[in-house]
């Protein structure tokens, strides 16, 4: 999970499903410790970008989630002002459906 953006207004946070996870289990057979690499039947990355003013967050994955890359490499290439990257978020914050809780 890597927070990209964080203003007043929004956040944007990348979550990385293909991260992999690390066990210590016992190997019989050989007789050592060697670590099992876990990896998720569903490896998917996405973006969650919460609206702070309506207190709603949107999770884009698959198709959504390529596209908001698009932008984020754009980004990169050409540094958008501060108003650019907010215009663009607010877009995307028009599908939030989901008031954010906290746990």
């Amino acid at each position: 999970m890597h927070t990209l953006y964080d203003s007043d207004t929004y956040s944007v946070t990348h979550m990385l499903a293909n991260a992999v996870a690390t066990d210590a289990t016992p190997d019989v057979s050989l007789d050592r410790t060697e670590p099992v690499r876990i990896v998720p039947t569903l490896a998917r990355h996405g973006f969650e970008i919460v609206d702070k003013r309506a207190n709603k967050e949107v999770y884009l994955d698959g198709s959504w989630a390529e596209l908001f890359q698009q932008h984020i490499s754009a980004w990169q290439q050409n540094t958008p002002t501060q108003e650019e990257v907010e215009d663009t978020l607010e877009q995307y914050a028009e599908l939030a459906q989901n008031p954010v809780l906290v746990h």
